[in-house]
């Protein structure tokens, strides 16, 4: 039974593993990165090519840590050489999606945007029907997840970290100060600290971290939510025999009291042929990733389907791909990021984390590293556990 030792364990090498595993290496940490299958893999959530990165949120708390975030993302894209967000800029509409209160909180924060009529907003993107105002921000973009998780994993190994694949937790238990961690093919990590990563395996894993009864009977109720993802033809490249249109397509989130739907441009691994479609938290739920099917419920189907053909005459109404993937949710959409003695529990979740990977990893590090885990003021209060659960 081959033993490894090594100060921190970081379980699950996607978005948030990785970032995690690279801020603690690149602090002279000892770190051992574990990872069930490969770094972003096709069953978690963060494989694939395109994530939205925005910043118009309801709250000023996550429209400021994208502000946080940003300089980080440009420092992974510069030591990996390579672009890893597209911009392409955001537009938010539908009446549930309140775009003037969005506007309101991007001016409060000086973030560049504009609130346009729907006549205007129809002038200036036709391949769009709008039915309210459109908040238009400039500053999104499109995140290559996959290669993202690839740069800050590489990150992580120059600095010293190891990358154990095809490593899945099977058991971990209190060991002297630290923790005994021991694969399903018998293989064991002791460490000092231990950073939960999981995704949608945290469920999974929560009752086996020996965490004190107060911490786990605090946590949110996690959901665990198998979205579905649909590419729709750019028509007037279908019409003309190319792939993609001449200037990048925006992002869009749109919401009513009908449906919540969102959509960017298709990355590499669709071809960059059309726009990337969903309907937010629309498909099937579990308790866990380990029950995912990766199979899309031809229900999903029709009502994406019919929200493009109706609302977006720029594509053609007929996916050309689809695909599956894990969000894992919290009651009120806000991440967990909190620390139970030497246990860090990252969850940037609810399908709306990708874009802030990088700060993730710098908070989990911070709060991982910090001499005493109540340490209140490392992470914002709406992420920790103890405040969820009073």
């Amino acid at each position: 039974m081959p033993l490894l030792q090594s100060q921190y364990a970081v379980i699950g090498a996607g978005l948030a593993g990785s970032a995690a595993a690279w801020q603690l290496a690149s602090r002279g940490h000892e770190v051992t990165l574990l990872e069930q299958a490969t770094p972003a893999h096709r069953g978690g959530s963060s494989h694939g090519s395109a994530r939205i990165l925005r910043y118009a949120y309801a709250e000023h708390l996550y429209s400021r840590l994208m502000l946080a975030a940003k300089p980080l993302w440009d420092e992974v894209e510069r030591s990996a050489g390579r672009e890893l967000i597209t911009p392409t800029g955001a537009l938010d509409f539908g009446a549930q999606r309140h775009p003037g209160h969005l506007a309101q909180v991007l001016g409060d924060l000086g973030i560049d945007h504009e609130l346009l009529s729907v006549q205007r907003a129809t002038e200036r993107w036709p391949e769009f029907r709008f039915d309210t105002p459109v908040l238009w921000h400039p500053g999104a973009g499109v995140i290559n997840a996959q290669a993202a998780v690839a740069a800050m994993v590489d990150l992580a190994v120059a600095h010293g970290a190891r990358l154990e694949t095809g490593w899945h937790v099977a058991s971990a238990a209190r060991a002297g100060a630290g923790y005994r961690l021991v694969s399903a093919g018998g293989d064991v990590v002791d460490a000092e600290r231990v950073v939960v990563c999981a995704g949608g395996w945290l469920p999974d894993l929560l009752s086996e971290l020996s965490l004190p009864q107060g911490f786990l009977s605090g946590m949110p109720s996690l959901v665990v939510c198998q979205e579905q993802a649909y590419h729709f033809p750019y028509r007037d490249r279908a019409a003309a025999g190319g792939s993609t249109p001449a200037a990048p397509w925006p992002t869009f989130v749109y919401k009513s009291d009908r449906i919540q739907v969102y959509g960017l441009p298709g990355g590499e691994d669709a071809g960059f042929r059309g726009q990337k479609v969903a309907e937010f938290n629309g498909g099937k739920r579990l308790t866990s990733a380990s029950q995912q099917d990766q199979v899309v419920d031809p229900g999903n189907r029709r009502r994406v389907t019919s929200y493009v053909q109706e609302n977006i005459p720029g594509l053609a109404a007929e996916p050309y791909a689809e695909t599956t993937c894990l969000f894992t949710n919290t009651p009120d959409e806000n991440f967990v990021l909190d620390r139970a003695d030497r246990v860090t529990v990252v969850s940037p979740c609810s399908g709306h984390g990708a874009k802030f990977a990088p700060l993730i990893g710098v908070l989990a590090a911070d709060l991982a590293s910090a001499a005493d885990a109540s340490d209140a003021h490392i992470v914002p209060p709406e992420f920790r556990v103890a405040v969820k659960s009073g």
